[in-house]
């Protein structure tokens, strides 16, 4: 069974989101996800599986809490301290986009309801792109590999902001944990979709079938 992480931050001092806001996001939408999964996929075929394999095999409710597991654990850490980015993926993203963060932040402001924006490797083409999400999807079911994230769910930024979006988007750029996400490229380009197994397997080593013998890094 799963358990909820501990938080790589605290709620106290972060600055994407207020201790309110992180109260109700991850002490109660958080928790909730992880008590729904682990009431899904009890004696089911699932209740062994590992997150990654969960995600990438299941759908309807127990992909969806699932899935939404991960998006938030991925999105903790991309706001869990502000950070320099590596050399590597700056020059990179310079050369994927002609300017990352108006692209990012208007894909974000303009993403129609509830959702995520992330940047993402294909391990294909070894081209990094912005995609968009609804709901509980991600990017990890079209094969890609999530570098970065923002929640823009209302229940991440209302208590704070309330319908202006743009102000906490604006927020979260200036407070990316920008070595989490060069880190997150580095394995992204060593282990494709694999890196992301091996993330999760990470935070939740002991729960499912992982048990803490996946080879993590």
């Amino acid at each position: 069974m799963f358990e909820l992480r501990k938080l790589p931050f605290d709620p106290k001092n972060n600055g994407v989101i207020s201790e309110e806001t992180c109260n109700f996001h991850y002490g109660k939408h958080h928790q909730a996800y992880i008590n729904n999964l682990n009431n899904l996929i009890k004696n089911t075929k699932f209740e062994n599986e590992s997150l990654f394999d969960i995600i990438t095999m299941s759908d309807d409710g127990i992909f969806n809490n699932a899935a939404q597991i991960y998006n938030h654990d991925f999105y903790w850490d991309c706001i869990a301290v502000k950070s320099g980015i590596s050399s590597e993926l700056q020059a990179d993203l310079q050369t994927n986009f002609s300017d990352f963060r108006s692209e990012f932040i208007k894909n974000a402001t303009t993403l129609f309801g509830s959702g995520w924006t992330w940047l993402v490797y294909d391990p294909s083409n070894e081209k990094l792109s912005i995609k968009n999400t609804s709901n509980a999807s991600n990017p990890i079911t079209y094969g890609l590999v999530p570098l970065l994230v923002v929640d823009v769910w209302e229940h991440a930024y209302y208590i704070d902001v309330k319908n202006a979006r743009a102000a906490y988007l604006e927020k979260f750029y200036e407070n990316i944990n920008w070595k989490f996400v060069s880190d997150a490229y580095e394995w992204a380009k060593k282990e494709g979709l694999n890196s992301v197994r091996f993330y999760m397997d990470e935070i939740y080593k002991g729960s499912g079938c992982c048990g803490g013998h996946c080879g993590c890094h």
